[in-house]
């Protein structure tokens, strides 16, 4: 197919209203220059990624914005994606998780989900060391590998010599819930606490999976507990990382359509987290990286130059969604006019290919009122010199809502792409 695509996803964009920003969205409220002058130059929508009142995890909301919609159930869970995207050795029957670094105090209440999150990548390698040397199961038979990712992230794998170990269990995080396989946002009250991991059928494999989780969550606590790492966190101000809350349990590769069959296309991606790159590797993207996960010029210009070779491009960029989960309204604006800046202007110098074509949307919504993901639907633009003008003027939430491309499923943008190219 002879189409030239930079499909841009803007980690956590969407959001509602906020009183800091005279009750404008971080998007409305910032200065986005180059963001709008494509909006001018194209169409524009919006998009439920995953499903009505589904406040989905960024694994499962890529997944369904780059056109694959899991069947119930089939979905293996964002662990084993992080883990194919942090190479660490996988069988069938492993059980791999996400997990966060967070403080605690001595009744287990989680303080901070992330422990501040700023953690520095000696201090968790540090911390990891110490837990991957010092745990140890009653069941002999079982053994766990820890890997820090990036800041607060950690990737976990447990394994069972004699048994294939079940993912149909419960988190330990209070923040999210595991539908069909599907890591979802649930409400989170201010008083929160470190959950048991419950096995959810009466199988060998799910009741012993349950009690290594526990076990794990429990020496995690006991050894972090005074740890050097954190004894220097404290005398400095920082929280502590003195537990691992887990979830997204999945025990089993995936097995899907490679996207450069599914669109008939050379496709790759430009993509820095773990679960980013596991996705790729997934659906057969080439993955590429650019410099730090906030580079965004460095971004744009390797952009710029991947499209030159092919055919559809995925950009995936962070930033807003960490804003969201602060609650920082003013900082999500600031983000957002400074990706406007060193990203898409960045971007539109660099670009030489003809007559590409520049989709911009997001995962899902982030709003800094709710501090967590919700189901409200993100803005999408489709822009390009042979694509529609429907008069639109700003990357907004409101101008998205009156563009003539309406509501529609993550799963159909990329095909709504490639099918207004004329």
């Amino acid at each position: 197919m002879n189409i030239k695509l930079i499909y841009v996803l803007l980690d956590g964009i969407g959001d509602l209203p906020h009183p800091l920003l005279n009750n404008s969205t971080p998007l409305d409220a910032a200065c986005t220059p180059n963001m709008d002058s494509l909006a001018r130059n194209g169409s524009m929508g919006r998009v439920i990624s995953v499903g009505k009142g589904i406040a989905p995890q960024s694994d499962i909301a890529v997944f369904n914005m780059l056109g694959y919609n899991f069947k119930k159930g089939t979905y293996v869970g964002r662990g084993v994606i992080e883990l194919m995207g942090s190479n660490i050795d996988f069988h069938e029957g492993d059980l791999a998780l996400r997990g966060n670094f967070a403080t605690v105090d001595s009744h287990s209440k989680i303080v901070d989900r992330r422990a501040g999150r700023i953690i520095s990548k000696e201090e968790a390698q540090a911390v990891c060391k110490t837990l991957q040397e010092k745990i140890s199961f009653a069941d002999k038979d079982a053994s766990v590998v820890i890997q820090p990712t990036v800041a607060h992230r950690v990737t976990i794998r447990f394994r069972h010599n004699q048994i294939k170990l079940s993912d149909k269990i419960t988190n330990t995080d209070p923040a999210y819930d595991k539908v069909d396989g599907m890591g979802v946002s649930k409400p989170t009250p201010t008083n929160i606490y470190i959950e048991k991991s419950k096995p959810e059928d009466d199988t060998e494999g799910s009741k012993i999976a349950a009690r290594l989780v526990n076990e794990f969550t429990e020496q995690t606590i006991k050894w972090l507990k005074g740890h050097p790492v954190n004894n220097a966190r404290i005398n400095t101000g920082k929280n502590p990382m003195n537990v691992i809350l887990l979830r997204d349990s999945g025990n089993r590769y995936p097995t899907v359509e490679p996207i450069t069959k599914k669109y008939d296309s050379k496709v790759a991606s430009l993509v820095d987290m773990p679960v980013e790159v596991g996705i790729s590797k997934v659906l057969g993207m080439t993955p590429f990286n650019a410099g730090e996960v906030n580079d965004y010029q460095n971004k744009a210009i390797a952009a710029a130059k991947i499209i030159e070779k092919y055919s559809i491009l995925y950009v995936h960029i962070k930033g807003p969604d960490e804003f969201g989960h602060d609650g920082d309204a003013i900082g999500k604006k600031n983000n957002i006019e400074e990706i406007d800046r060193r990203f898409f202007g960045t971007l539109l110098k660099r670009l030489t290919v003809n007559d590409p074509v520049i989709v911009v949307s997001g995962d899902h919504s982030t709003p800094c009122q709710r501090k967590g993901h919700s189901d409200d639907p993100v803005p999408l633009l489709i822009s390009g010199n042979n694509i529609l003008n429907d008069n639109s003027t700003r990357f907004t939430e409101h101008c998205a809502s009156r563009g003539s491309l309406g509501l529609l499923m993550g799963v159909n943008v990329l095909n709504t792409a490639i099918n207004m190219i004329r």
